[in-house]
């Protein structure tokens, strides 16, 4: 580092290599984070509405339809409807649901829609409190939401 032999050229040297790495962080971060990805997740009517592709993975959130829970005979597929009271979209999920799942209640799952529309979740969610709701699993037109327990309408659940 023969050229490097003031202080006045080792900070400056020092001063934009940090710029430099702060500036690509950033790029990183946008980049990563870049277009639809930036919402958490979808809601059913989301879904229709901007026409996700096949194959595209995102989150889904919403309310888990009541009389839609289903176990195929394996005994680790399940299956069942997310709904926001204005569209609802089939999931399919292979492993351990989460202790607290059940109709009625929210979840969001991860994964990407199949080719015949059904949504293949690897990862699901359900809320961990009665008081809770995930920020957009508020359903889009509560009047025509059910819930467990005589419960007609979300706001009557959950308070709100």
């Amino acid at each position: 580092m023969a050229g490097l032999r003031t202080r006045k050229k080792q900070r400056l040297v020092v001063a934009s290599l940090a710029v430099s790495a702060v500036a690509g962080a950033i790029l990183l971060v946008i980049f990563a984070l870049g277009g639809d990805s930036l919402s958490l997740f979808l809601q059913p009517s989301d879904v229709q509405q901007k026409q996700i592709v096949a194959g595209k993975r995102f989150r889904l959130g919403g309310l888990v339809a009541m009389g839609s829970f289903g176990r195929e005979d394996d005994e680790l597929t399940y299956h069942f409807t997310v709904t926001d009271c204005a569209a609802d979209i089939p999931v399919r999920f292979k492993g351990l649901l989460p202790d607290l799942f059940r109709e009625g209640q929210g979840v969001v799952t991860e994964g990407a829609l199949a080719p015949d529309g059904v949504f293949i979740a690897d990862t699901v969610l359900a809320k961990h409190d009665e008081n809770y709701a995930p920020p957009g699993t508020m359903p889009k037109n509560a009047e025509a939401c059910t819930h467990p327990e005589g419960l007609d309408t979300y706001e009557a659940e959950t308070g709100r």
